[in-house]
């Protein structure tokens, strides 16, 4: 029985034509050494497996192939193999450079190969130097190495370098496939398009992995037993899951990732697996980046029949969404719960052709963070459905600044419509997702039922000139729905001007005590006077009060129409600057103002020696 050789090494290429996916440095080399044209220190640098030695080698074996040397002669006795994760002391390096002044007794130069030159401590770089900038005319150098960054700048300035790259899975797939032919193998193309993934652009991981698959399938390599034996999620998972998403299938969906995690696979396996898989299906809706899936020929079938059932911002938004899932997931403390809500975020994206919804939590009152279907929920079929006619629609009002209804003036509207029959739980959801605001309030004798407005029950304002409060204006104006109110219907009561004060301070008192200090001051700082065509004028010291009133006006108006039984009163703000000097804010502001009052105080503070 002859003993077993891993592929790795029996398949080692022996010329450069051999050397799989680094065609440029080959037919480089093949090039230099038919012109005479090679350097004396060269440095190969790249990714594990990629051929680094092996051309080393095979370089190193050409260089002394003249036209009277036999092609079968290997010249190993003038290539030299130093060890540098081993041998990386000063000794080792002078005792290289010791040799190097012999010539080889046949052929025309002696190789030094030096292999992971990295693990050079930085005397041995040192003692190095001299003779690699100018060796013998008989001595060539070949460093190789996998982190060119930890090379001394005076070692990579000496060194012709080579850069490997990375062997692309379709070279690899097509090599497996060579061997696979070689060794009478039944190989399925999708079975070593796996491996070739699997061994992220290493020849040599390749054929390990191939090896241990072969072992463990023999003659017959499916893409089933590769799956299985190299612990990856096959590519019906992702077309299946894909599936369920698109049909917002939400329980089949978390049923799904629940087989994927009883196998074995962690939760952060199958999204980023998913991610791909959406990555793969959106370079399929272009016939000019078909050719960046690297899949075999049956999974590219498949993946350009699914291809066409998602639309390309769909794809888009659920790449997005995996994305952030497989940012978030190492720091998560419910790692099992973030991938479920990332897949029914996925399976909630909606998109109508012209507009996609807003796939971010908190964006928008009243926006739901996904949809799920009502098939989802059991709902009991015994609960009565209200009467159309008792629910009231909100109407927008004409000012921009209208706050969202209140729960408070909902709970009212239901009591006078006399409605006491039950609502489902979802048809409570749609009615809070409605309309942010309620019609204006007119008087008694209008015909319209008046509701009392809960100023406590209103929201937490913030700050008009916060990045929160341009956001959410911003939202209002693209929510907000164009009313349509009778003008005729509406109150138009005239008042007096000490009745427009009395109510105006009894709104300040109001506000006061629910803890609105801000605006309750700012509307303090003036007594409001009353123009024609009932506009109501005030005169602030800043523009600053004057954005506060104007952000937090709804209320007051509300308020004041109510009240005043006239819909149509308005509110003209104006800023003038010098009366600011009769409000004290500063302590020294309140002390020149209480010196006005008593000059007195000025001799008390000098008395006793007084500061601020």
């Amino acid at each position: 029985m002859e003993p077993f050789i891993v592929s790795a090494r029996k398949y080692r290429p022996k010329t450069f034509k051999d050397v799989v996916g680094q065609q440029a440095i080959t037919n480089t080399l093949t090039n230099a050494i038919e012109n005479n044209h090679l350097a004396q220190a060269l440095l190969f640098t790249g990714p594990r497996g990629v051929g680094k030695t092996t051309c080393a080698r095979i370089l190193a074996k050409q260089i002394n192939q003249q036209g009277e040397a036999s092609d079968d002669e290997d010249f190993a006795f003038n290539i030299f193999e130093l060890d540098a994760a081993s041998n990386n002391s000063v000794d080792d390096i002078r005792e290289l450079t010791s040799q190097v002044r012999i010539p080889p007794q046949v052929g025309k130069y002696k190789v030094y190969i030096i292999d992971e030159v990295h693990m050079l401590s930085q005397a041995a770089f040192n003692a190095f130097l001299k003779t690699l900038e100018e060796p013998p005319a008989h001595a060539i150098f070949i460093l190789a190495t996998t982190e060119k960054h930890k090379i001394i700048p005076t070692i990579l300035s000496r060194c012709q370098i080579f850069d490997f790259k990375r062997i692309t899975v379709k070279d690899t797939a097509e090599y497996l496939k060579y061997i696979a032919e070689n060794q009478k193998i039944e190989a399925e193309d999708d079975a070593l398009h796996i491996i070739a993934q699997k061994a992220d652009g290493a020849m040599r991981d390749a054929l390990s992995i191939f090896d241990r698959v072969v072992s463990f399938s023999g003659k017959k390599l499916t893409r089933k037993a590769v799956t299985e034996n190299l612990n990856v999620l096959d590519y019906d998972t992702y077309f299946k899951a894909t599936d369920l998403i698109l049909g917002r299938n939400i329980p089949g969906l978390l049923v799904l990732f629940n087989e994927t995690l009883a196998q074995g696979f962690d939760g952060h396996h199958f999204i980023i697996g998913l991610a791909s898989h959406f990555r793969d299906l959106m370079v399929c809706k272009h016939q000019d980046t078909i050719p960046l899936l690297e899949v075999g020929e049956d999974a590219k079938k498949q993946y350009l029949e699914q291809s066409k059932k998602p639309s390309g911002p769909f794809l888009l938004e659920a790449i997005d969404i995996a994305n952030d899932c497989d940012i978030k997931y190492k720091s998560s403390k419910h790692q099992r719960l973030l991938v479920e809500l990332t897949l029914m975020k996925l399976a909630s994206i909606d998109f109508d052709g012209e507009k996609k919804k807003s796939r971010f939590l908190g964006i928008g009152r009243n926006r739901p963070d996904f949809i799920i279907p009502a098939s989802f929920y059991k709902i009991d079929s015994g609960v009565t459905k209200p009467n159309p006619s008792t629910i009231q629609k909100p109407v927008e009002e004409h000012s921009g600044n209208n706050p969202p209804t209140t729960k408070g003036n909902q709970k009212n509207e239901q009591t006078e419509g006399n409605s006491t029959s039950a609502t489902k739980p979802t048809e409570v959801a749609q009615q809070n997702v409605k309309s942010n605001t309620t019609a204006p309030q007119p008087s008694k004798g209008s015909g319209i039922s008046s509701t009392k407005i809960d100023l406590k029950s209103t929201k937490k304002r913030v700050s008009g000139l916060s990045l929160s409060s341009l956001k959410a204006k911003k939202e209002h104006q693209l929510n907000k729905k164009e009313a349509v109110i009778d003008e005729n219907s509406l109150p138009k009561s005239d008042f007096t001007e000490e009745e427009l004060q009395k109510h105006w301070a009894d709104f300040v008192e109001i506000i006061d005590k629910d803890g609105r200090k801000i605006l309750a001051s700012n509307l303090h700082a003036d007594t409001p006077k009353l123009k024609s065509d009932f506009v109501i004028w005030i005169e602030l010291p800043n523009d600053t009060m004057k954005k506060e009133v104007e952000r937090e006006k709804y209320d007051l108006m509300e308020y004041l129409k109510l009240k005043l039984h006239n819909h149509f009163i308005t509110l003209e703000i104006s800023v003038n600057e010098t009366t600011a000097t009769k409000f004290a804010f500063t302590p020294e502001e309140k002390y020149l103002k209480l010196r006005e009052k008593n000059p007195v105080i000025d001799l008390l503070r000098k008395e006793f020696d007084l500061d601020f």
